[in-house]
């Protein structure tokens, strides 16, 4: 009996150690497999919190900029900083004269890259926005500080602009078209440096006539470049920001209005007396500033990057003298209609934290200050000096205090660039314009025609 008891206790025994080694080896396995679960999911929280907290981005990023008259080497400066501060970042350049062509196929295909520098022929911002390509950065770009804590929306010298109430785009650089001339020229000649139509007039007619030469010349395969850097001052002065709102937006009647029908008559007049280079029409922008630089011609009309795309090829003894375009009218002052070219992020972009994290990192005031030393123009940031580099353009900064003197120059800021399916159809009747092949009456019928098409189409 006593054995029997002794067995069956034995048996017990065995069966709890059992018991207690299936129930650690079933902790074990719970205890294991959160550990196989939990430190992926913790990897992934910790990742999460430190892409927001330290800005450790990672993956490919594409950068698409143009390559035109600002040059490239502000980008490399600030993409190779970029690469410093974010190594696990591998950053694509798209960049050149020609990248907006060569990157089209990308944008019709959806696989766009990740940041556009949005610039140079063949793009434009507004045919972006109206074609839902960029990312919608209303709420984002309100968190955006620069090095002082001061908010980045706060501190443009001209705001983003806006599609119905929404910012698509941050403009980077801020560049105005003006007309320029040969200050040392027109100081050796004695040449009237024009302040309005009347005065542009009978400076040109001199020009004219003692030097023998075709006095105004802009590139007539690219119509725009009158468009924006002679007629939009002018709209502006004669009808404020409304008018010229209603003509970059194609509203109804805007481009028939008698203070547009005055400016066109202008644009007639001196096709009339001879003052456009006779073979304007077979111009492209480059070739137009060569002509202008070896005193072919005496004014021209085009944005702050002349001097730097044309280094080059500048005289010895040339120097640029710029004046806000000079085509209001005789009691109106001087115009300026600032030229915006944005930063954006593509709607379809891949990597839209790394492409965030560019942006941001590129608007400081020390690139700010950087830009202006590389391109001679200015970035749309506030609270910049130039005027203590020694290493900006002397034009530069005499433009820039110019511009900020509202005694001399009233600046008219446009709500967006105008959409390509509208210039390009009014650049083309005023080229027929300022070759003599239609009035200024067909003109704005032409133009009013445009902007119902345009209006139609949206």
């Amino acid at each position: 009996m006593e054995k029997l008891l002794n067995g069956r206790m034995m048996m017990l025994f065995v069966v709890m150690l059992m018991v207690v080694f299936i129930a650690a080896c079933s902790s074990n396995d719970d205890d294991q497999d959160d550990t196989n679960e939990d430190p992926g999911e913790q990897t992934e929280s910790d990742n999460s919190s430190d892409d927001n907290a330290d800005g450790s981005i990672s993956g490919d990023l594409e950068i698409q900029y143009f390559v035109g008259g600002y040059g490239d080497a502000w980008w490399k400066e600030v993409i190779a900083d970029f690469k410093e501060a974010y190594p696990e970042v591998n950053i694509i350049e798209h960049a050149g004269p020609n990248i907006n062509e060569e990157m089209r196929s990308r944008w019709v295909s959806n696989d766009p890259p990740d940041v556009v520098y949005i610039d140079g022929a063949g793009s434009s911002e507004t045919q972006m926005v109206e074609d839902g390509q960029l990312m919608n950065l209303t709420e984002w770009v309100q968190g955006i500080e620069l090095e002082g804590g001061d908010k980045l929306i706060d501190s443009f010298i001209v705001e983003p602009g806006t599609f119905d109430g929404e910012i698509y785009s941050l403009p980077l650089v801020f560049d105005t078209w003006g007309t320029w001339y040969d200050r040392a020229l027109f100081e050796e000649k004695g040449y009237e440096v024009p302040t309005d139509f009347e005065s542009l007039m009978s400076s040109m007619a001199e020009i004219q006539a003692a030097e023998g030469i075709d006095p105004y010349v802009t590139s007539g395969q690219h119509p725009y470049y009158f468009l924006r850097g002679a007629l939009y001052p002018a709209f502006g002065a004669a009808g404020g920001e409304e008018l010229l709102a209603d003509l970059i937006t194609g509203a109804e009647g805007a481009w028939t209005s008698e203070p547009v029908l005055e400016v066109m008559k202008r644009v007639e007049r001196m096709q009339e007396e001879g003052m456009f280079d006779s073979g304007l029409g077979a111009l492209n922008h480059t070739q137009s500033q060569m002509n202008f630089l070896l005193h072919q011609n005496a004014f021209i009309p085009v944005g702050f990057w002349l001097p730097n795309e044309m280094a080059n090829d500048i005289p010895d003894g040339f120097d640029f003298g710029f004046i806000p375009s000079p085509m209001q009218a005789e009691d109106e002052s001087y115009a300026i209609v600032p030229d915006l070219r944005p930063l954006a992020i593509s709607e379809e972009a891949e990597n839209p934290e790394a492409a965030k994290a560019f942006v941001e990192f590129a608007f400081t005031r020390d690139y700010a200050m950087s830009f202006s030393e590389h391109t001679g123009a200015m970035m749309n940031i506030t609270e910049v000096d130039l005027t203590q580099n020694e290493n900006v353009s002397a034009y530069l900064t005499e433009a820039n205090a110019m511009i900020n003197d509202p005694d001399q120059v009233t600046i008219y800021n446009k709500p967006h660039p105008m959409s390509a399916d509208l210039e390009v159809p009014v650049g083309n009747a005023l080229m027929s314009l300022m070759l003599g092949n239609m009035t200024a009456e067909d003109f704005v019928q032409e133009a009013e025609k445009a902007a119902a098409e345009y209006r139609g189409s949206n």
